[in-house]
């Protein structure tokens, strides 16, 4: 064996492990975004089209109305319903105890967040969605951050304000239930809900609520005309 044999063979083994563990830390980012924050993937994909939608061939997302469009840059991943989907009966509690359902907030846009202090996405977009709150929170819009970690709501409290989310109301989900009610299936995940209770979106993961995009889509859904009736 020549000497640039010898050295090809002795670095073969270093080379087999450097190509185990790459794939091993693709393996993981595979299972972590199929286990979180799947519409992420690889584009926006929608829960499970209506029959009237598949019909149309569409996709689930919006092609015309007041949201068309609207899912790009830092919301890309935001998932526009064609038209807006009811949602089953669940309720929550503020940080005393209190009851709260979507019916406290009928006449309002809400963007429901769901979040966890365990969750690193979730401190990181925090912020954004407080400062979301600060600019557009008011008598037709609020930001309501639902944490559903276990124990009471002090743990939940202390993430807020570490990550200076000070306009953000805490709400939290004692029942355990929220995150499989709503066919949550990553953290975090937001709806966007309008002024008549129904889901006209959702993004599965983190986003830039702060960002120029995230405005309009959120003064969008404000500027809706209203439910009839």
């Amino acid at each position: 064996m020549n000497a640039r044999n010898k050295r090809q063979h002795a670095a073969s083994p270093a080379k087999y492990v450097i190509a185990a563990i790459v794939a091993a830390i693709a393996g993981f980012g595979t299972v972590y975004w199929s286990l979180a924050p799947s519409d992420n993937a690889s584009g926006p994909v929608s829960p499970p089209e209506s029959p009237a939608e598949a019909a149309s061939g569409g996709t689930g997302t919006a092609k015309i109305g007041p949201l068309a469009g609207l899912n790009k840059g830092a919301v890309a991943a935001f998932v526009a319903y064609s038209k807006p989907r009811d949602l089953p009966d669940f309720t929550f509690e503020t940080a005393d105890g209190t009851a709260k359902s979507l019916a406290d907030f009928r006449g309002k846009v809400v963007l429901l967040n769901i979040w966890a202090t365990w969750c690193v996405p979730c401190r990181e977009e925090m912020p954004k969605l407080n400062a979301l709150e600060s600019e557009l929170g008011g008598k037709d819009f609020q930001v309501a951050a639902v944490n559903i970690d276990r124990g009471g709501p002090d743990k939940a409290r202390k993430f807020l304000n570490e990550t200076s989310a000070t306009d953000i109301t805490l709400y939290t989900d004692p029942s355990g239930k929220l995150f499989s009610t709503l066919k949550t299936v990553g953290m975090p995940t937001t709806l966007l809900i309008n002024r008549d209770g129904k889901e006209v979106g959702r993004l599965v993961g983190p986003a830039d609520w702060a960002s120029p995009e995230a405005k309009k889509l959120i003064e969008a859904a404000i500027a809706a005309p209203a439910p009839a009736g």
